[in-house]
């Protein structure tokens, strides 16, 4: 290896983290480049996170046509038509914006954009196609994927990738999981007139939210229209014409035109030598690397869903930004993955932050729990049988708030404020005298006066 590397940072992966990492070094002086195979702005931009909210919106619709007859609009529901292909094509504009805003950022900052896929030949060397590139540094952020059960049949189920660009919208569908992708998809499906059936090996779906927020979702979600199926997974996938004949393990069988995994996600490390140069995965086949995403061999580090930590984008993101610092700033830096906000974008949607009931117990806190249901005072003129569930979760000893979770609508952009309340260790007292706004659901947030628990 001579001493004048071709780059200073070569990172693998053009998703999120990957994407912060390269500019933020790039706009410390260091010299680098992102090898892409697929896309720019990874699994969030192209078949996760953006795409999937923009199909939320677009299921929604029904409800809001529903609901404006109690405003006064005459909307003639047994004349609405819905277009699928539309959809599908004003999503895959709007994706190719991002990428191209994606491929911009980079370019604007000086990095070099390589499009193939990458080996590492050694621990400073890349290989794409027929070139070789060698850098100080090489960072792997190239995500994980989808993973389909190995079932009879398995080649007719679809994952969330394919789900973005189904030619036609069936009129059933199965979709097989019990977390946040599986939840989603199926409120896509049925908001857009889908008979949808969700099947679950648990008991109940959404295993790791609290309890009352799993709970209150399976209900709302049943009012939707979904039929939920507990206990139960798919032993095989028969094609049959036009739709598919599936065999649950409970000996039903079910006939469905569509049929969706969302059982899990894997690390995308095939084809990048990494084990052969010495760098160690996990059991689950997650790159290990410590506090500082630093694998076993030096000059290899590593970010994002393909190390195991929460996938989710700003996690990504934080990650690239600490990573960044550390090898081309100060040297300082670290993550602090306490208190991290998330939403579940199934309708009514989740949102949540800091610990669930469950978790404080086992941590060992005393606890006094609040709890409100109400139903919006947007569904007060238009009858919808939709509610809303607020909870906090307090420290009894020292009055800290130490979970918020809420289930209704907006529920991420109203979680998003509590989670900077949370991480800045406010009390229920301080909640308490923080006036609120009304008329909101929001406002719940600072009501809340007597425990339920």
């Amino acid at each position: 290896m001579s001493d004048q590397q071709d780059f200073d940072l070569i990172v693998i992966g053009a998703g999120s983290g990957g994407v912060r990492l390269a500019r933020m070094s790039a706009q410390r002086g260091a010299r680098v480049a992102v090898v892409e195979s697929r896309y720019l702005g990874g699994t969030c931009v192209n078949v996760g996170c953006v795409p999937k909210k923009l199909f939320v919106y677009g299921s929604h619709v029904h409800d809001e046509l529903e609901d404006a007859a109690g405003y006064g609009w005459q909307v003639p529901l047994d004349d609405v038509r819905f277009d699928w292909p539309r959809l599908v094509a004003n999503k895959n504009a709007e994706i190719e914006r991002l990428n191209g805003i994606y491929r911009r950022l980079l370019e604007s900052t000086g990095v070099t954009i390589i499009e193939g896929t990458a080996t590492l030949s050694d621990a400073h060397t890349v290989v794409v196609g027929d070139t070789s590139y060698t850098a100080k540094h090489i960072t792997v952020a190239t995500g994980s994927w989808p993973v389909v059960p190995d079932v009879p049949g398995k080649e007719c189920i679809l994952t969330s990738n394919e789900m973005f660009y189904l030619p036609q919208l069936p009129k059933q569908a199965v979709v097989w999981g019990g977390g946040y992708i599986a939840v989603e998809f199926a409120g896509i499906l049925a908001g857009l007139g889908v008979e949808t059936t969700l099947l679950y090996r648990g008991d109940l779906f959404l295993r790791g939210f609290d309890g009352d927020v799993r709970r209150f979702t399976e209900n709302e979600m049943r009012k939707k229209g979904v039929i939920l199926k507990y206990g139960v997974t798919i032993e095989s996938v028969d094609a049959e014409n036009a739709h598919y004949r599936v065999q649950l393990s409970n000996g039903e069988v079910m006939e469905t035109g569509l049929v969706m995994a969302a059982t899990g996600r894997r690390a995308l490390v095939d084809g990048l030598g990494l084990t052969d140069l010495g760098v160690q995965l996990s059991a689950s086949g997650y790159v290990v690397v410590d506090d500082h995403f630093q694998t076993a061999v030096p000059s290899i580090t590593a970010l994002g869903d393909v190390i195991g930590t929460p996938q989710l984008t700003p996690v990504a993101l934080a990650q690239g930004m600490v990573l960044s610092r550390r090898l081309f700033g100060d040297g300082q830096g670290e993550m602090d993955y306490s208190a991290i906000p998330t939403a579940v974008f199934c309708q009514p949607s989740i949102g949540t932050v800091g610990l669930t009931e469950e978790e404080a117990r086992e941590a060992g806190h005393r606890l006094r729990i609040y709890r409100s249901e109400f139903r919006p005072m947007k569904y007060t003129l238009s009858g919808r049988d939709e509610r809303s569930l607020m909870k906090l979760v307090v420290d009894d000893e020292n009055d800290r708030v130490l979970g918020a979770h809420m289930v209704g609508p907006d529920a991420g952009e109203i979680t998003q404020g509590l989670a900077i309340a949370i991480k800045a260790g406010a009390t229920k007292a301080q909640f308490d005298s923080t006036l609120g706004i009304h008329p909101t659901s929001a406002e719940e947030f600072v009501t809340m006066r007597e425990p339920v628990a």
